[in-house]
This record gives C-alpha cells, structure tokens and sequence, in this order.
C-alpha cells in the first residue's frame, strides 16, 4: 500500500508539472505574439502616416485623378478604424490593409502619365519610404505568423492540447494579406524598388483628364 501511494503520488505530482509547464508554454507564445504584432503594427502606423502627405503631393501635380485618391483616403481610414477596434481580428485587418495596398498601386501607377510626378522629390521620396516600410512589414508578418503557427501547432497536438482544452486557450489568427499582389514591394516611378532600373525618360504629355474634379476630405 506504502509504495503504490508513493507511486500514485509520483504520477500525480508529474501529471501537474506537466499541466503546469504547458500552461506557462502557452502563456509565454501568447506573449510572444503580442509583442512580435506590435512590431507590425508600428510599421502600419508609419504606413498610415505617410498616407496624407502622398495624396497631398498627388493632388497637386494630378489634379485629374481624384478617384485615385479617394480610393486611398477610404481605405486609409477603414484600416486605421481596424487598427484601433479591439474586436476586430487580425484577418480582417489584413483584409483592410490589403485593399489600401491595392489604392496605393493605383495611386503609384499614376506616375505613368504624369512627368510632372515621376521629377517630383518629394513623391519619389515618399514612395522609396512606402516602399521600405512595405519591406519592414512584410518581415514583421513572418516573424508574427511564425510564431501564430508555432502556438496553433501545440494548440492541436498531444499532449498539449489537454492544457489548451482545460485553460481555454483559443487560436490565434494570421496576418495574411488578401491577394498575392498585395504581397508585392510597390513598383516606384524613377525610384524602383530592389535595384531595379528607372522608368525610361519619356516627352512630356499633357495630363489625361479621366474623372471629374471633386473634393478630397483631408486624410487625418
């Protein structure tokens, strides 16, 4: 009787470490993967930032394209509302930064049919710091989604899964972007992105007027 409590109580004692070492495993992920989105979300910041200051530019020197813009101040301003909402997930604030990566193409394309924008330091300048930030979040994305799966790995997995069911540890969504071109480093007028050759000098032509004039909310 001595020694098979002695036993019962060993396996006890060992069952509980091992609950106990899961649940400080998962508490530490979860930690790990709020901190590593906080890296993405301060370059989503400066994304958002830089916003205003592109349309500005863009206004100016292509006075035609106000859709473009407008595309950019709305999606813009659902990502930064998807930002700062805590009930809305990492999925569908990948959803909403994927369609301002989408407006930002367009406004990015612009450059084709206005010289006047692709001579333009301060546009040129503002789309190599989207760029780089492009880069930055896309590296933070990784890292961010490497560490969601790591965690949704054990979530599923014996004998971890015990401890999840028992603590209630719910899995923790992706940051993936919609569609693949949204995946993509914007392409820069006369400041290509990675080493790539500028846009090839072109003669000036005069600006296309595609869409009706019309006022542009400013971007806060």
């Amino acid at each position: 009787m001595g020694v098979a409590l002695v036993l019962g109580l060993v396996v006890v004692g060992f069952v509980l470490f091992a609950v106990f070492s899961s649940y400080n495993t998962f508490v530490r992920q979860r930690h790990t993967i709020e901190e590593s989105w906080r890296q993405v979300d301060v370059e989503l910041q400066r994304r958002h930032d830089l916003i205003p200051n592109l349309v500005e530019t863009v206004r100016i020197a292509a006075q035609f394209e106000q859709q473009a813009l407008l595309a950019v101040v709305d999606a813009r301003a659902a990502a930064m509302r998807g930002r700062e909402a805590p009930e809305v997930g990492r999925g569908h604030q990948a959803q909403l930064e994927s369609a301002l990566s989408g407006a930002l193409r367009g406004v990015f394309g612009l450059a084709e049919g206005y010289p006047q924008l692709r001579s333009n330091r301060n546009f040129l300048h503002l789309q190599q710091q989207l760029a780089e930030t492009e880069d930055r979040i896309a590296a933070g994305r990784r890292f961010f989604n490497g560490n969601v799966r790591q965690y949704n790995t054990r979530l599923q997995t014996m004998p971890s899964r015990f401890t999840a069911e028992m603590f209630s540890f719910a899995p923790a969504e992706y940051f993936e972007l919609a569609d693949g071109q949204a995946r993509q480093v914007p392409q820069i007028g006369g400041v290509w992105h990675q080493g790539r050759p500028p846009y090839p000098p072109q003669a000036p032509q005069q600006a296309p007027h595609r869409y009706p004039q019309q006022p542009i909310p400013p971007a806060h």
